[in-house]
This record gives C-alpha cells, sequence and structure tokens, in this order.
C-alpha cells in the first residue's frame, strides 16, 4: 500500500527505551514498577485520579462491564451504540446484561441523545457510550440524564486519545473510561489498554479484577480490610475475592507506553491538521463534510457518501485501491454491528434496518488512514483520487 491506515506508529527511539531496560543485570519484565509509573504519567496527561493498564482495549471494556455485573448481579440492560467496535457489545452480554441499541449522529458518529433517552427505562444500568474515530460524544444533555436516572456512564475512548468536551479529555465523565494502545491507535504499547476512573473504590476493585480477583492487588487498606474480613483462615496473599482475570500488561508494553506519550499531544494535533485539510479538499456535493470538530482528535480520515450510490461507492473502493490507499469500507467497527453473526440470537430479525444513520454508513461510509507523517502533498494525492 502506497498510503495504509498507519504508519511509523513505534519509532526507534521506543525500542531504544525497551533495550535499555533489558540490558540490565536482572530486569523485571512483568507487572512492576514501570507499570505503575506509566499509569501515574497517563493519570497526569489524562486528568484522572486512577488509571490501571491493561493487555487490550477489549480487556478494559470487559473489566468494567463485570464490575458492573457485581453491582447489579441480577442484571439489566446497557444502551449501546449499533456503530462501535465489536468488545462493547460482545462485553455487556458475556456479563449477562441485555444491550439496547440507539442510532448513531451523522456529525459525532456517537448515539443520538434523544435516542438514548427513548430507550431509558427502570432496568437500564449503564450508558456506553463510544467517541468515534476522535470526534467527541459528550453532551450536557447525556451527563443530566445519567446523573438523574442514577445510570452509570462507561466511556469507550479507543480511537478518540485527547479528544475534549469543554476542554477537559473525554475519559473524565465515564464511571469508567475505556482506552486501546493497539498498535493502529494514537498511541500504541502494541498491544494493551487502559482504564481510567475518579472513583477510588471503583479503581480498587478494578485491580483486582485486572489479577485473577486477587485482595492483594488493592492498594489502599481502607478498602481492603473488608475484603480480608471472614477470611482469616486463608492466607492473605492468596485471598481470591471475585472468579476474575489475568488482564495484566508489562514492565515492556508500559515503557513504551511513556515513550510514546511523550509525543501524542504533537501527533495528536497534526492528525487533527491532517483532517481538518482533507475535510476542505473532499467534493462536499459527493461527501458529508459536516462532523463537530469542537474538540476532537482525529483517528482517521471519515469518508461518508451523502447520497445512497452504489455504484458510486464501487468505483470509489475500486479507485482507492488501484492506487495503493487503504481503507475500511463500513468505517468504525465495520459498519452496523446488528448485521453481524454474533448477534443473531439477541435481536429481532433485521433489526438492523431500524437504525438509519449506522446502516447508511455501513454500505456508504468508510475511513482512511491518518498519521502525522502525512503532506498536503500526500493528502493531495489521495484526494484526487476520491474525487472521482
Amino acid at each position: 500500500m502506497k498510503y495504509p491506515l498507519i504508519k511509523n506508529n513505534i519509532l526507534r527511539q521506543d525500542l531504544d527505551e525497551i533495550i535499555q531496560h533489558l540490558k540490565k543485570d536482572d530486569p523485571i519484565l512483568t507487572n512492576g514498577p514501570k507499570v505503575r509509573e506509566f499509569e501515574e504519567a497517563w493519570n497526569k496527561w489524562l486528568g484522572t485520579k486512577f488509571s490501571i493498564f491493561v493487555n487490550s482495549g477489549s480487556s478494559a471494556n470487559l473489566l468494567s462491564l463485570t464490575l458492573l455485573k457485581i453491582k447489579y448481579p441480577d442484571g439489566g440492560e446497557v444502551i449501546v451504540p449499533p456503530f462501535t467496535w465489536v468488545s462493547d457489545i460482545a462485553s455487556v452480554i458475556q456479563c449477562g446484561f441485555t444491550p439496547v441499541f440507539a442510532d448513531i449522529d451523522l456529525d459525532t458518529l456517537a448515539m443520538n441523545f434523544n435516542e438514548i433517552k427513548k430507550k431509558v427505562n427502570s432496568k437500564t444500568k449503564a450508558i456506553f457510550l463510544s467517541h468515534i474515530q476522535g470526534l467527541n460524544g459528550i453532551s450536557e444533555s447525556l451527563l443530566e440524564l445519567a446523573s438523574s436516572k442514577n445510570i452509570e456512564l462507561i466511556e469507550d475512548v479507543c480511537e478518540s486519545h485527547g479528544a475534549k468536551h469543554k476542554d477537559i479529555k473525554v475519559g473524565n465523565f465515564g464511571w469508567t473510561s475505556n482506552f486501546s494502545f493497539y498498535y493502529a491507535h494514537h498511541m500504541s504499547t502494541i498491544e494493551g489498554g487502559m482504564i481510567s476512573t475518579n472513583n477510588e473504590e471503583t479503581y480498587e476493585n478494578l485491580r483486582m479484577l485486572r489479577s485473577h480477583g486477587m485482595v492483594r492487588e488493592m492498594t489502599n487498606e481502607k478498602y481492603k480490610i473488608k475484603y480480608l474480613k471472614n477470611n482469616n483462615q486463608l492466607n492473605e496473599k492468596f485471598i481470591f475475592f471475585y472468579p476474575a482475570y489475568n488482564f495484566r500488561n508489562t514492565e515492556i508494553g508500559a515503557i513504551m507506553g511513556l515513550s510514546q506519550l511523550k509525543r501524542l499531544d504533537d501527533n495528536i494535533y497534526n492528525r487533527n491538521e491532517n483532517f481538518k485539510y482533507f475535510l476542505d479538499k473532499i467534493d462536499q456535493n459527493k461527501y458529508f463534510k459536516d462532523f463537530n470538530l469542537l474538540g476532537s482528535s482525529n483517528y482517521a480520515f471519515n469518508l461518508i457518501l451523502n447520497d445512497k450510490d452504489k455504484e458510486y461507492m464501487d468505483r470509489l473502493c475500486s479507485n482507492l485501491e488501484k492506487f495503493g490507499i487503504e481503507f475500511r469500507k463500513g468505517s468504525a467497527g465495520g459498519g452496523n454491528q446488528l448485521r453481524q453473526p454474533y448477534l443473531s440470537n439477541y435481536i429481532k430479525e433485521k433489526e438492523y434496518n431500524d437504525y438509519e444513520v449506522t446502516e447508511h454508513v455501513h454500505f456508504y461510509g468508510m475511513y482512511l488512514g491518518n498519521y502525522p507523517e502525512l503532506q498536503k502533498d500526500d493528502i493531495d494525492y489521495i484526494v484526487d483520487k476520491i474525487n472521482i
């Protein structure tokens, strides 16, 4: 590919930091002090109080929903977008909740507030909001609704590191907020993720759930004591309070994360400038351009046809393939998740037709790679192959 989806996301300087660590006489490799250092550096960058480094964004999603299940053991409903990554919805199902879908807005690609409001009822335990491809999905109306109804807000920020709502980085508004450091995202630890929260008890419970449900993983004695109580017949180093997971990451991942974090803000700035230039150049008669860029942290060049024109879409895809421009048809997560076979037993037949905006993006949308090294000449070349 002349223009792949991602390029140069792991640099020589990142690898050199790891090599320096490996040259030590007895380097720690598993979860250790560098993990804690990375978690603290991430808190400082994001603005949250607590963060937990895990092995993927999908694991972050699953831990958040596992904690929700502990809070609501009888289950309930979680409102989710049909336009998101598979693990958001899968984690809801895996933890015994019922996914309830709300269609999206085209300008943010996040759930439409009025559609969310229609779906809220006495069974609603959480709203799982995805910030898609660097666009902010938070609104004051959503925050007020969640607060007034005592509904937990879970943020998926996997594609949107650094996006903001009212100058506050998204990931600060949720009960928990989940990030991915997969290779193609704003910053990478190769595989990896983070859960952030401003609630200390939530944090302490997530630490246990990340590591086999072990009480010894808790850092605050105030919270730990109630889990030790009535278990004095057990070695306190090996009390497994929850049937949990091993989602820990390593010192190697943390070292790479610390290195990448140093240039994250500059990369975000470059991506945003690229996207603005891209939107200015594409043909407004053919493509949707009115994205809400306030507080955005662009992840990819989003390209959506204004009209339902299959013939043109097919020509566009052929042209991009011909000139070596990588793309993902259907855009985020492959488009409408309700068309995926894993949901066939959880929704009514052809329910995907109920989500008009998501359906349009599924068939007439795509994304292309945006990365900091792209120059205006590169974007001009790409746009020339798009404006056909």
